[in-house]
């Protein structure tokens, strides 16, 4: 019998379903270090550490079945290989088309499905069909329904499909934390070491700190993260999960992320722990579905849209913003930053290159939507300066959700909100400079005025729109108007 072709792998395809499946247990793993993408990739130093120490633990885990190559480029590495590869469907349209050219050069043999997502690029076309505009809502229905989780027969676990209604708590009073047991932290070993080192070496100007390694690289290690946090912290999960604690940045985030958007973790063994910890009686049922919309609804949701959706889509700007990204926000600097929250928002990024969902919706991107930057410039900075930023996961989740620069096709509202929403929904505001109940004056806090002139220069789109028109009439009330939108065309600092 022939040997079969090398299975080639990327940097976000690292885990045993990708490399030990029926399909793939018995080929060749071939892991190329490739120095020319990783320095055109740049962005978080972070980032970097954990997809070369994911690469190379894969590498050591394997052991003689891994061919691990450092080559200056991938074509280079692949003429090494001396025999056409097998790859999965990579994860943006850039490798995508550069596999396909690999493959009219005979280097490539074969593209088989990507096997790290839930749903399938066929199913979700034919989900689709000639929908111009994507409820996730109904997305989600359709894969819990699809995959059965979460279902009681043909209906829905407790008779309810979303239970966000009960998963908006504030945080708890008298507390600097939410008070839970901590996430499952990896210990660093000889590889990361060896990375830093490397790292060190190379020519580039990475953003952000080198720090001590927070996310796991390794299945093995995205099992142990992943049960810590059903078995500890599922629980206070669903609650709190749109809450935000300047000295509890984990709170009861899975922090999983990362080894999902590396492959190393799949989406629905992690859906299933969640159910059974359900089931068992260990977790509340709106947690688990707070958890089980993240990962199996959003997530997958923007996946596919990414590949749906015309190519164009990144450079939608409905809403005409132009602003370019201030030097400090492009370069991390929390320092120049005044205001609490967007001051610690900005330090969680350049210190470990994650923040969890409301800091990067209703802080980053409340105030870029407010300031009008350029959408395109802040997908850039979102996939550059987050570690588990990628190209499918940005478009989406920046262009249509944060900014509504898609004119709606994917959020019904701008998600533009003042200082009472940061009041009630964090703890920033008590020590903060800026007043949230303030919208004129030295201490008016730039989200409340930000907010009323963002809604002035945006009130004939927002008039039109029943979830926000009133927001206009509120506006058309104010007796200090003119004064409020004069204070924030000269504002030059937050």
């Amino acid at each position: 019998m022939a040997t079969p072709a090398p299975l080639w792998v990327f940097a976000d395809q690292l885990g045993p379903h990708v490399h030990s499946s029926d399909e793939t247990k018995d080929r060749e793993v071939v892991i190329v270090e490739s120095a020319r993408a990783l320095g055109r990739r740049r962005g978080h130093r972070q980032k970097a550490h954990l997809l070369l120490s994911g690469m190379r633990h894969l590498a050591d885990e394997l052991g003689d079945r891994a061919t691990h190559l450092k080559t200056d480029t991938y074509r280079e590495a692949l003429e090494k290989v001396g025999r056409p590869v097998v790859v999965h469907q990579p994860t943006s349209r850039r490798a995508e088309a550069f596999v396909a050219a690999l493959a009219e050069e005979g280097l490539v043999a074969e593209v088989l499905p990507t096997p790290t997502f839930a749903l399938s690029r066929e199913d979700f076309a034919e989900w689709a069909g000639n929908r111009t505009s994507f409820v996730m809502e109904n997305f989600y229905r359709d894969q819990r329904r699809r995959f059965e989780v979460l279902m009681d027969g043909k209906d829905p676990e407790g008779g309810t499909w979303n239970l966000d209604a009960e998963n908006r708590e504030k945080p708890p009073k008298k507390q600097e934390t939410l008070g839970v047991p901590e996430p499952w932290w990896p210990t660093e070993d000889e590889i990361d070491e060896q990375v830093r080192r490397d790292l060190d070496g190379m020519d580039v100007q990475w953003s952000g700190t080198d720090g001590p390694r927070r996310f796991a690289v390794t299945a093995d290690e995205a099992q142990q993260a992943l049960t810590t946090f059903v078995d500890t912290r599922l629980s206070t999960f669903g609650p709190y999960e749109d809450a935000v604690m300047a000295a509890d940045w984990t709170m009861s985030h899975s922090l999983l992320s990362v080894p999902f958007n590396l492959g190393v973790l799949h989406p629905l063994d992690a859906a299933r722990a969640a159910e059974k910890a359900y089931r068992d009686g260990d977790a509340p049922l709106a947690s688990v579905e707070g958890f089980v919309r993240q990962i199996l609804g959003w997530r997958e949701y923007v996946w596919h849209l990414y590949w749906h959706l015309d190519e164009s889509y990144i450079d939608k700007n409905e809403m005409g913003a132009d602003t370019p990204l201030p030097p400090w926000f492009a370069s991390l600097d929390a320092e120049e930053v005044t205001a609490a929250c967007l001051s610690d928002a900005l330090a969680g990024v350049h210190d470990r290159g994650w923040v969890h969902h409301i800091p990067r919706l209703m802080i980053l991107g409340n105030h870029a939507l407010q300031q009008g930057y350029d959408p395109r410039a802040l997908t850039r900075w979102f996939t550059e300066h987050f570690v588990d930023g990628y190209e499918w996961v940005m478009p989406v989740n920046v262009v249509g959700m944060s900014q509504h620069a898609d004119g709606g096709i994917i959020a019904t509202k701008p998600y533009a909100s003042g200082g009472a929403y940061i009041d009630r929904m964090t703890d920033y505001c008590k020590g903060c400079a800026y007043d949230p109940k303030k919208r004129l004056g030295e201490d008016a806090c730039p989200f409340t005025a930000g907010y009323w002139a963002f809604t002035h220069r945006h009130r004939d789109l927002l008039a039109s729109n029943m979830r926000t028109r009133r927001a206009v009439s509120s506006m058309d009330r104010l007796k200090d108007l003119d004064d409020v939108l004069e204070q924030e065309k000269k504002r030059t600092s937050f």
